[in-house]
């Protein structure tokens, strides 16, 4: 149907819906909303927010995904820039709150020119450009090359990520933390490397002692005790088996009901258990093992037949812990007694104690000749404090792993924007394109804001200092987010990996570029009040 106006819309009477250029306005509202609640987050003075959430626990974080994860949002545009700090956390693990506020500010240049009615596909169009030359720009120009092997700067990078964070005080340990545990999970199989961080990298948070007691453990920590008070709680060169299955006598899946005619059938029931518990113990004896972990039970009669061995078991392990194990020691998870070889026990590992911390038993597997798996262990005041610095622990080493598998960086301090934004703005391309220029200006600002410095001054020495910048490399002059001055990031030995900064520019830009997109919020929405409530048995049953 067509009126005058244009095209009418039929829609049901508990539908909303709000088009146009309204809407595109509302979106950027939102997402500057969004980007104004993390600003402060941003550099090495910024500040902390404190969190409530629904059960009445208290997050304390200046990192933008935690901060985020926990706000709760109404709006379709502010949820979507919530859900991009998230896929910054899980692809490169930092520049979490860069990418929020570049994003926030990518949307509020559109927001002039759709006022003079410009089209957002024109508008989107200049965006698209600016991104393909923003990566060009980056891994061509402006970028420099690190060597794997310079443990230096390798560790001057990793301090330059965490120095923003509650963990800096702790630099040099957390740096060494984050380097160590990822030289440690490396692996190259053909000619591929890999680093599993998530699955081999278990951080271990004690409450108690100091943040200066953290270390990691060239092993595996778990939070078990041996299942038979005799069993042996300090070996020297274990040998250990791990198993998948369990050390009873396997029960019915549902009720099972047995038939039992004389004495002697019970007798015989018990005698075939303990048979096949006896069977399961000779097999994993036979292999001649110090150490048994199994993800399953272990019934009393295995535990006797084992002690009587000299064999300490652990049991219920869980399946992550089991595999970290696994990588440390060099052995294999068998899913059954019988198909135990002696290639299946693990030598690796040079020791096995138990000791006691606070109020808790755990059992380490330490020592291991070459572990690729490790356990961190984090010691500090409160949980609260515990769980801050394993956010930042996350963060380093995200970013240590990040130079390992691209070893590119770029000058940290808000340099490598205002170098971007001096190398678009020379292409004297106006619009939109401009203005992606300029938007990148906001994390050298910010950066300035949060000390507390003069920021038009700052920023226009900055431009003055880049603009009169010649020769082929990069201009490492940016802003100390400790004073707020000028600074040399050669000097001053601020770089970050270039693989957390093209995904903070793609992912802001894109998604712009996807709320631009939008002219249209179409929601259902339930109508309040006594007649839309649904009928009663009693009245269902008098309409019949």
């Amino acid at each position: 149907m067509y009126g005058g106006q244009g095209p009418i819309i039929v829609l049901s009477q508990n539908t909303k819906r709000e088009t146009g250029r309204k809407i595109q306005l509302e979106n950027i509202t939102a997402g500057k909303a969004i980007a104004d609640v993390i600003r402060t987050c941003l550099g090495p003075q910024s500040m902390l927010k404190m969190l409530m959430d629904p059960m009445g626990g208290i997050v304390m974080t200046n990192d933008g995904n935690a901060i985020l994860r926990e706000i709760t949002v109404q709006h379709p545009a502010a949820k979507s820039m919530i859900e991009i700090a998230r896929t910054q956390d899980e692809e490169v693990g930092d520049g979490t709150t860069s990418v929020i506020v570049l994003a926030g500010e990518m949307l509020a240049v559109a927001e002039p020119f759709l006022q003079q009615q410009i089209h957002p596909t024109v508008i989107i169009r200049a965006y698209r450009e600016a991104l393909e030359d923003i990566q060009k720009i980056t891994e061509n120009e402006l970028s420099i090359p690190l060597d794997r092997s310079d443990k230096k700067r390798l560790a001057q990078v990793v301090e330059s990520c965490i120095g923003t964070k509650f963990i800096g005080r702790w630099a040099e340990l957390a740096v060494n933390i984050a380097l160590e545990a990822v030289e440690t999970v490396m692996m190259t199989e053909n000619g591929r490397m890999e680093v599993d961080i998530k699955r081999y990298a278990k951080v271990e948070k004690i409450p108690g002692g100091s943040i200066d007691e953290s270390c990691v453990l060239r092993g595996v920590m778990i939070n078990k005790d041996v299942t038979h008070p005799k069993m042996k709680r300090y070996i020297e060169n274990p040998r250990i088996v791990l198993l998948d299955c369990p050390l009873e006598y396997k029960k019915g899946e549902s009720q099972t009901s047995v038939e039992i005619v004389t004495e002697t059938d019970f007798t015989k029931m018990l005698q075939i258990e303990e048979e096949h518990v006896a069977r399961i113990c000779k097999d994993i004896i036979d292999v001649k093992p110090d150490l048994v972990f199994t993800e399953k039970g272990v019934s009393d009669l295995a535990q006797h037949y084992l002690v009587n061995a000299g064999i300490t078991v652990l049991r219920r392990l869980r399946k992550t812990d089991n595999l970290r194990i696994a990588r440390a020691c060099g052995a294999t998870i068998v899913n059954r007694t019988e198909e135990l070889q002696e290639s299946d026990v693990g030598t690796g590992c040079g020791l096995f104690e138990i000791k006691k911390i606070g109020d808790e038993y755990f059992s380490f597997v330490t020592n291991c000749k070459e572990p690729k798996a490790c356990t961190i262990l984090l010691r500090g005041a409160s949980k609260d404090i515990l769980s801050e610095t394993e956010r930042n622990l996350q963060d380093a080493l995200h970013v240590a792993k990040n130079l390992v598998l691209e070893p590119r960086l770029v000058p940290g301090g808000g340099a490598i924007e205002m170098a971007i934004s001096q190398a678009l703005n020379r292409k004297q391309v106006q619009g939109p394109y401009r203005a992606v220029a300029n938007a990148l200006e906001i994390i050298p600002k910010t950066l300035a804001q949060n000390c507390g410095a003069n920021i038009i001054r700052t920023l226009t020495a900055l431009r003055a200092k880049h603009a009169s910048h010649s020769g082929d490399s990069v201009c490492p002059w940016g802003i100390d987010g400790e004073s707020g001055e000028l600074v040399d990031m050669n000097v001053r030995g601020i770089w970050e990996p270039i693989s957390v900064k093209l995904q903070v520019y793609k992912t802001a830009v894109e998604t712009a570029i996807l709320l631009l997109r939008i002219d249209d919020i179409v929601s259902g929405s339930k109508k309040k009040g006594k007649d839309n409530e649904p009928p009663t048995p009693s009245q269902m049953a008098a309409a019949e």
